[in-house]
């Protein structure tokens, strides 16, 4: 390049910068400019249509409410209030929000509650409230929340109908530790802020050694939870089942109850136990696609109704086993077929089962009905259903699946039914259109002593407690609970449980067609129950090991038959116990003498 040509390109550079300087002064002329306009608006000139664009919401609401006393009297007053909502928020949004609340303020009163406060810290560590455990402290708070409990379950259908999330259990019987299990693993935060709702498919009693204590947790959470926990019946939530005595022996709830507390309190406490068991429902839906049960599908009564339709119009006081006296027979076997049968093995599929109605004997014996394929693919087609979730039957990996995968079993204990060392407990979550199983390895370990026998330290002597103390398995209890030997005198508990009966009672006015307290409520002593316990086989959930030995079948048969007169004459005693004090002011004050 020669000079020339440098310069006139020296030239060109300087016209280019000349214009990139005027051109940013004229951005910065610009810019001043719009800056004294915003300046301008800001100060007053601005128009009403602009300043509305700018002007904050801040809708309002006026929530009427009809709120109850504290003290616990029936009188209530109207409330109303002015509440701002959230910009984003609509009416239709605060009411949702506001029903929430209201469900939430509904159910603290029993969750404060002295009794189930009492409760529940007895179940996160059993060995630290033996004392309490023996006392007739819990005696009462058991009385006190079955009371509860038994009008909370009157105002459910005999079919609920859930909406997943939904953890669903199987037998607990009584196991503290698996249930512990589920406890630490599930819903480790507690129920109240745990995701989705809790299905319980019955069998609570009967087997293990802590019937009492696991009775009373569940029946405190129902209190605590209502809309989120849900207990279904099985078959020994039946007087002749868990008043077996002779059968079970000291794994009997009927005589924990007794041994606990005495032949007087402890029969008052078995029966109020099982006056809340009449009251259960007997099966559940989730999401209108799985239909949950204790036992099994029932045997059609008419072709003009449903399965479903038949369980709904059980009547909603059952005794099932014995049955009362205003129970009709068809649906006492509605009831009876929900509880106690079982899907039919291959081998009975084709020997005992019926082809043209799917149903035959139970291998169990005693009137009990198993269903096969045929029954399976009826009931899911006439109810449009896809799955049966069922309990009733022990399996080692705690959830069995049958009927083309159409029938699951779940089995929540690993204890006590002869499952050997390596049984797991399980259950299923339902999670929308997924099924999850959730199971308890046998090598997980908690605060518990492990056996493959349950344990119950209220059965232990004091030498024996002593023993595990002095081996650090028991720790002494830290809660002092003698403060307690007089509370029948003292007022702030007379107040206590005035409050508790008093909330029943409001809940029992409104609860249509239940007369809980008719005196014409009373067990058939003579009618046949739809199962006949006495002649049941030792097949699945009915023979207990004894210790080893064999026993003859004669000596069997004997107890067998022997066992329906006890049973007949344990409800006996009761009635005859409850004619005495029919005529007391108090029927639910307790003999704290006969507690100890």
């Amino acid at each position: 390049m020669n000079s020339a040509q440098a310069a006139e390109a020296q030239l060109r550079l300087q016209e280019q910068e000349l214009e990139i300087e005027t051109l940013r002064q004229r951005v910065k002329s610009l810019s001043k400019q719009l800056q004294e306009s915003l300046e301008a608006n800001s100060g007053g000139g601005q128009s009403a249509d602009k300043r509305r664009r700018y002007q904050n919401l801040s809708p309002h609401q006026f929530n009427v409410r009809e709120v109850k006393n504290g003290t616990g009297a029936k009188r209530s007053m109207v409330t109303a209030q002015k509440q701002r909502m959230g910009r984003t928020a609509s009416i239709a949004t605060r009411q949702v929000l506001d029903s929430i609340a209201a469900m939430q303020q509904s159910s603290k009163p029993y969750q404060d509650h002295p009794s189930v406060q009492r409760i529940l810290e007895m179940f996160s560590n059993p060995s630290q409230h033996m004392e309490y455990l023996n006392s007739s402290v819990f005696c009462k708070d058991l009385l006190k929340v079955a009371s509860k409990a038994r009008h909370v379950f009157e105002r459910e259908p005999r079919v609920v109908f859930i909406q997943s999330p939904v953890y669903v259990f199987g037998d607990i019987h009584g196991n503290l530790e698996d249930l512990h299990f589920f406890s630490d693993n599930i819903w480790r935060l507690g129920m109240s802020l745990t995701a989705g709702n809790f299905l319980f498919l019955g069998d609570y009693v009967d087997r293990g050694l802590s019937c009492l204590e696991t009775v009373a947790y569940l029946l405190a959470m129902k209190v605590c939870l209502p809309h989120k926990v849900f207990l279904l019946r099985g078959n020994h939530e039946t007087r002749d089942v868990n008043g077996w005595e002779e059968h079970y022996g000291e794994r009997a709830f009927i005589w924990q109850c007794r041994q606990r507390f005495g032949d007087d309190i402890g029969y008052r406490i078995w029966e109020a136990c099982n006056q809340v068991f009449d009251r259960l429902p007997l099966a559940a839906v989730i999401d209108q696609d799985i239909f949950c049960v204790h036992g099994g599908i029932p045997r059609p009564i008419s072709r003009d109704t449903t399965r479903i339709q038949d369980i709904l119009t059980v009547t909603k006081v059952a005794g099932i086993n014995p049955p009362y006296e205003h129970e009709q027979d068809e649906y006492q076997q509605v009831a009876s077929d929900c509880i106690w049968s079982d899907p039919a093995s291959e081998e009975q599929e084709i020997r005992s089962v019926n082809p043209e109605t799917g149903y035959g004997d139970s291998l169990r014996g005693g009137g009990a009905i198993c269903f096969g394929n045929k029954a399976v693919t009826d009931f899911l087609q006439q109810q449009d259903f896809s799955y049966i979730m069922r309990a009733h039957e022990a399996h080692a990996e705690g959830v069995a699946v049958s009927k083309g995968a159409r029938v699951f079993t779940v089995f929540s204990t690993s204890q006590d039914h002869n499952q050997g060392q390596d049984a797991m407990a399980g259950c299923i979550l339902v999670d929308n259109d997924q099924l999850q199983v959730i199971n308890r390895s046998p090598a997980y370990k908690n605060q518990y002593v492990h056996r493959r026998d349950s344990v119950s330290l209220a059965t232990l002597s004091e030498k024996e407690i002593q023993q595990r103390m002095n081996l650090g398995l028991v720790t002494a209890p830290q809660m002092d609970y003698s403060t307690y030997a007089n509370e029948d005198d003292d007022d702030e508990d007379v107040d206590e449980w005035e409050d508790f009966v008093s909330d029943t009672e409001d809940e029992a006015s409104h609860t249509p067609d239940v007369h809980t307290d008719d005196p014409n409520y009373r067990l058939s002593q003579g009618r046949r129950s739809s199962v006949d316990i006495a002649s049941m086989s030792n097949v699945h959930d009915m023979e207990l090991e004894d210790d080893g030995d064999v026993e003859s079948d004669r000596v069997k048969t004997d107890r067998r038959t022997n066992s329906r007169a006890s049973i007949r004459s344990s409800v006996s005693t009761f009635e005859a116990i409850a004619e005495n004090r029919r005529g007391e002011d108090d029927e639910d004050e307790v003999d704290t003498d006969d507690g100890d």
